[in-house]
């Protein structure tokens, strides 16, 4: 996109007809943000940057499942506007510092308790979405809401109607399910400004939102309230507070509002706002929010139908919307340790939902900014400084300690490797004393070599195994680059303790009780507390770390033969699927992580067709342009990755190695360019619905007979051919 740039700029001295964009719709257009908003996706359509703080959207405004990212689309009602929201996730938090305009026309109450939620019916003919922005008519009040974003700011635009009684509420006492406010509180600065903070517990146990929020027109009136208790105060606080700003207003009268936030304080968000949204222009922000957009999604440039430009630059988009920017524009920010902290040099970054994002996403990252990738790493380690430990699932300046692995570790020998710019020692230090710890049973695996069966809870045991091990694997690659031959050597044995569980009578990994003994009545298609968010068949491909020496444990023959019952063993009628088994294609679960590597291994046993027929199955199967587009949950940018890297013809089977296994592409084309200045195509000859066998590649112009690349060829830039036909 920056060539086309330069080439429109000197048309009229040189013509450019040759490299001329062949459409003139934006990225930004193809890019759908309802996308997940239905089915079990759990997506929003709000306003967001790449990485933001504040991710703006509407809220339904009553709990369960599938709100929880706060919108469901089959829904028809909006409680308000909330400044956070997880993308993609299955943890019902955040949806802090919700605002939801009113007026005389409607006053129903959405819930059936003595906790006043005002509400409005809306209609998804009369409501948009497009990156760093969003749209709706507000039916039962006829207020056209509308919202934008910089990285810190939120920025409301509601248009009323005439009436005396419009009002703008602030509820902090908002909550929606795991979500539960404990402390918060309002302040009235002056006739059109508010700061306060709301503090709470859920998934993040405990969550700081401090903010500011500016109005452009003055209160006419204005009620704080404790509880239900309406108090005759300049300030509030309690654990449900809220503020009801009054106004009279005249037709299509336009009343803005600045909502500015940090973790750290009042102070924090007050120079936030002062850094990125010191005027009143609206529109403005939309056009730079759509910019940024625009620049960032561009950075690769795709040929291919509307249909599947759509279907990419959607999932792109997702891709970016996490991790999420935790520190204020001086740096600080609330750390895990509960203190406030000062990032020195770099932007500390959390929303960090490792145990899937590591597969796919952060090996994507570090070709498509690397930059990012740096402070990421940076705020892992900052993680560290507080907690002696590498996130885990860390959120909001929290750990939650959800899922299972350190994985953290391979996103850091995987960047390490490509060359991210690190204190090495400290990020070694961090790796080994993760893997080292007391707690989630690695005390257990590190004694006994595997983690035993455990009679109640959800004890996970296999699946731990099998992570842990790959974990340990990246460890002691890391050691032995920084001549570490001792910690190489345990390391490297850590890594092979898959095979303390595998079982050459069923051929599956089966849990083992302390004293080293399978369990009886295995049944490898059932879903139970030994398998984490699977079962024996989706976990049995986990040995990432080593797939020759797998294949060779369980004999090739027998692994062909259940690598291909993976995709034609479907669940009977009668079997009991848990919510996380969706896009089922056999055994084969595309809606969870574990299964998504899986399709990639015909590759390491001579059968490269049956990737190339699997991948292009999932691509075309399991994503659509829809609002149940996902399959599952996406998952932070994970299941999004998936689709980015696939749909071009690479992806990351061993998520550390620096080394990407290919297959045909289903796009005609595909430049990225890199941020080293350097662009690498993906292009393909012959390209078809029936014509997804790869007959050729050519790297650079010469035939390249290897099934992977490298990710150092790819930074090389040049040019990866694909010719395609329709025979294996």
């Amino acid at each position: 996109m920056r060539l086309f740039a330069i080439c429109w700029a000197m048309i009229a001295l040189f013509g450019c007809s040759e490299t001329q964009p062949k459409d003139s719709k934006k990225v930004t257009e193809y890019v759908n943000p309802f996308v997940g908003t239905d089915g079990p996706g759990n997506t929003y359509p709000g306003a967001v940057l790449p990485f933001g703080m504040v991710q703006l959207s509407p809220d339904n405004g009553l709990p369960g499942w599938d709100r929880i990212a706060g919108y469901f689309w089959p829904d028809s009602t909006i409680a308000g506007f909330s400044h956070t929201h997880l993308s993609g996730t299955g943890a019902g938090d955040m949806y802090d510092l919700l605002l939801m305009p009113t007026n005389s026309r409607f006053s129903d109450n959405l819930t059936p308790d003595d906790d006043f939620r005002a509400y409005s019916k809306f209609s998804h003919e009369r409501e948009e979405a497009t990156p760093g922005y969003y749209k709706v008519d507000l039916l039962s009040s006829g207020i056209v809401a509308e919202l934008t974003t910089t990285k810190r700011v939120g920025f409301h635009r509601y248009t009323f109607p005439e009436d005396k009684k419009s009002q703008i509420i602030l509820d902090l006492g908002f909550k929606m399910n795991w979500d539960n406010p404990y402390a918060t509180e309002i302040t009235i600065e002056n006739d059109s400004t508010i700061s306060g903070y709301r503090k709470s517990n859920g998934w993040a146990r405990d969550q700081h939102v401090y903010f500011v929020a500016q109005f452009s027109k003055a209160f006419s009136k204005v009620d704080l309230f404790e509880g239900n208790l309406n108090l005759n105060q300049k300030k509030v606080n309690g654990p449900k507070t809220k503020m009801i700003a009054n106004f009279n207003t005249k037709d299509k009268e336009q009343i803005l509002v600045k909502v500015a936030m940090s973790s750290a304080s009042v102070d924090g968000a007050k120079k936030n706002l002062q850094a990125e949204l010191s005027d009143w222009n609206f529109d403005a922000t939309v056009q730079k929010a759509d910019q940024e957009w625009n620049e960032l999604l561009s950075q690769i440039e795709v040929s291919g139908s509307e249909y599947q430009k759509e279907v990419f630059y959607t999932n792109l988009y997702h891709l970016y919307l996490t991790p999420s920017l935790l520190s204020d524009v001086d740096g600080m920010h609330k750390g895990a340790d509960g203190k406030y902290h000062k990032a020195e040099g770099f932007d500390r970054y959390d929303t960090f939902s490792l145990w899937d994002t590591y597969r796919t996403a952060h090996p994507l990252y570090t070709i498509l900014c690397p930059d990012k990738v740096e402070d990421f790493i940076k705020s892992f380690l900052a993680h560290y400084d507080e907690t002696g430990l590498l996130p885990v699932w860390s959120l909001a300046g929290n750990e939650t300690n959800m899922m299972i692995g350190y994985h953290a570790v391979p996103v850091v020998v995987d960047a390490y490797f490509k060359g991210i710019e690190m204190d090495a020692e400290k990020a070694f230090r961090a790796c080994k004393e993760s893997a080292m710890e007391k707690g989630r049973e690695i005390d257990e695996y590190m004694k006994l070599g595997f983690v035993p069966t455990d009679a109640e809870g959800e004890n996970w045991s296999v699946s731990k195994t099998l992570e842990y091990a790959y974990d340990d694997w990246c460890i002691a690659q890391f050691a032995k680059a920084l001549n570490k031959e001792e910690d190489y050597q345990y390391f490297l044995k850590r890594g092979e303790n898959w095979k303390n569980l595998y079982d050459p009578k069923s051929t599956f990994f089966r849990p083992k009780d302390e004293h080293g003994k399978f369990v009886t009545n295995f049944v490898a298609k059932e879903y139970t507390n030994y398998f984490c968010e699977s079962n024996a068949w989706q976990y049995f491909w986990y040995v990432p770390q080593d797939i020759p020496e797998f294949i060779a444990t369980v004999g090739k023959e027998k692994f062909t033969a259940k690598l291909d019952s993976m995709f034609t063993y479907y669940p009977e009628a009668s079997d009991d699927l848990p919510i996380f088994s969706t896009g089922m294609i056999g055994q084969y679960a595309h809606g969870n992580e574990p299964s998504h590597h899986v399709a990639y291994l015909y590759n390491h046993i001579g059968q490269p067709e049956k990737t190339q027929e699997m991948v292009r199955r999932i691509v075309t199967s399991q994503y659509t342009n829809k609002p149940d587009g996902y399959c599952g949950n996406e998952d932070c940018g994970q299941m999004s990755a998936w689709l980015v890297m696939s749909s071009l013809g690479m992806y990351p089977t061993n998520p550390a190695n620096g080394i990407y296994d290919l297959t045909s592409p289903s796009l005609e084309n595909g430049v990225i360019y890199l941020k080293n200045g350097k662009t690498f195509t993906v292009s393909t000859e012959n390209q078809g619905t029936e014509n997804h066998y790869i007959q050729k590649m050519y790297l650079n112009g010469k035939e390249h007979k290897q099934l992977t690349i490298t990710h150092q060829q790819i930074m090389d830039g040049g040019e990866l051919k694909f010719v395609l036909g329709a025979n294996k």
